[in-house]
């Protein structure tokens, strides 16, 4: 696949968020205008496209938010750069008491804070809670506060590493409802209110929230087999922020560029093309389409392929690690063989790649949960390179690998172009391989369902083990 050609895709992409505000994201103008050049690309090519409607709460920042200390010493802190919106936040204008739930400061915790409604035990009615990243969703942390009478949160950045400090663009999620507003601080400030006695404050959050639909967008080869299905996606919307370049125009682009190419092949296997809507708030649009899908139709999906992210600046070469060797989580049987098969192109190609975590923060999620097999590759966001990354795939250390990572300047300067060449053609090469051939990932599927059954005839055979005496004389 040509980098060029992505990148007259990812132009087009810049240009639509340039004339709608600066931005893509979901429910907003340049969102449909990407859908509708998506769609447009795709017909002119032969392709017979669907949209799925979806219901969505589309979020809008109206102004910053204000942050201040009340009592003991009044101080008023500085939008964007002490604290900003958690995206999905309600709007709200509160001052009370500042109660700290449950924290674990200091380099190297394990904060859960937050993430049981234990951790609210004695929680006082009507204050405020601060409350630490970690171990849980910011919507359960949100949420449980609000159960436990807060009338506002703030969540700090938990503090363990050097690259959880600052601030971070992050959702509480579509179905966010607590009902109270919830800003994101540092872990600074995080830690300096927790230990401020008879701390009061004031926080305000100035957004919008509404009901309302936004798309999702498939199309699928005329020709292959209907009942092995290899589908490919990424995520159309960007934040609200900026125009979304390499989050996630790299992958929506490169996406688009392989179904254009494959709109004259001859499959074997069907492959389905998605560009997914309103990732950025939760991962609406895929949850919706994989959780709507009937149990026979996930039966022909033999795998699912995510491409979120594939230009970063200081990119890394990142395979998801479908077999758990290296974060220890394996994803359902066939995920380890699309693993390998991206490692090999890597390895054809000469060049290093390690494994990234599945951490359910991109559009594979849901798929994982309906127990389809899913792969796919990824070049960094807001981590830290280490030096032991920086001296493997070159680029510089202690750095992020997208400075730029939800933020305004993430436009059409933000993408790599060695990175979206090498991970555009490492897609190409595994779907064109998956069209052509599951096997694969059949052996692995029949291999895991053998080992299956073979523990179940083992259980079996305990069972009449410790029951059976009781039935002989």
């Amino acid at each position: 696949m040509q980098a060029d050609n992505v990148l007259i895709r990812l132009q087009k992409l810049q240009d639509i968020a340039s004339i709608n505000g600066g931005n893509r994201a979901a429910a907003q103008p340049g969102y449909q205008a990407s859908l509708d050049y998506v769609r447009s690309t795709l017909e002119q090519v032969g392709y017979a496209v669907t949209i799925q409607a979806f219901p969505f709460t589309s979020y809008e920042p109206i102004g910053p938010g204000t942050l201040s200390a009340l009592a003991p010493v009044p101080a008023n802190y500085v939008w964007d750069e002490d604290f900003t919106y958690l995206s999905q936040t309600e709007a709200g204008d509160v001052s009370a008491a500042v109660v700290p739930v449950d924290l674990a400061l200091g380099a190297g915790n394990t904060s859960s804070s937050g993430c049981e409604v234990e951790d609210f035990a004695g929680f006082p009615s009507g204050s405020i809670a601060l409350i630490q990243r970690g171990a849980c969703s910011f919507q359960q942390k949100a949420e449980n506060a609000a159960a436990a009478g807060a009338v506002g949160a703030i969540i700090f950045n938990q503090g363990n590493t050097e690259d959880r400090m600052g601030l971070m663009n992050a959702t509480l999620g579509d179905t966010y409802a607590g009902g109270i507003p919830v800003l994101f601080g540092t872990y600074a400030l995080g830690a300096d209110w927790a230990q401020t006695a008879g701390l009061q404050a004031r926080m305000v959050a100035d957004v919008e929230r509404s009901r309302t639909e936004t798309h999702n967008l498939v199309a699928e080869t005329r020709r292959g087999n209907p009942n092995n299905v290899v589908m490919v996606g990424a995520h159309l919307d960007s934040v609200g922020e900026g125009p979304g370049i390499n989050d996630n125009g790299s992958g929506s682009a490169a996406v688009l560029e392989m179904a254009v190419l494959m709109s004259k092949a001859h499959p074997f296997n069907k492959v389905r093309f998605a560009w997914w809507g309103a990732e950025e708030s939760g991962l609406v649009g895929s949850t919706f389409y994989a959780s709507q899908l009937a149990d026979e139709e996930k039966q022909r999906i033999k795998a699912y392929l995510n491409f979120d992210m594939i230009g970063s600046p200081n990119f890394g070469n990142f395979i998801y690690d479908g077999d758990g060797s290296d974060f220890g989580l394996q994803g359902p049987p066939g995920s380890a063989a699309i693993e390998r098969l991206l490692g090999a192109y890597f390895n054809l190609r000469s060049k290093p790649a390690e494994g990234t975590e599945i951490d359910f923060r991109s559009d594979y999620a849901q798929f994982f949960e309906e127990g389809i097999a899913f792969g796919g590759l990824f070049t960094g966001a807001e981590d830290l390179k280490s030096e032991e990354q920086a001296q493997k795939f070159g680029g510089a250390a202690n750095q992020p690998f997208d400075p730029c990572y939800h933020a305004a300047c993430d436009d059409i300067s933000n993408i790599n172009t060695d990175s979206l060449e090498l991970h555009a053609d490492a897609m190409a090469f595994a779907t064109s391989w998956l069209s052509l051939s599951t096997k694969i990932i059949d052996d692995e599927i029949a291999a895991a369902e053998t080992a299956a059954q073979g523990r179940a005839a083992k259980q079996s055979v305990r069972n009449v083990e410790r029951w059976g005496r009781y039935f002989i004389k």
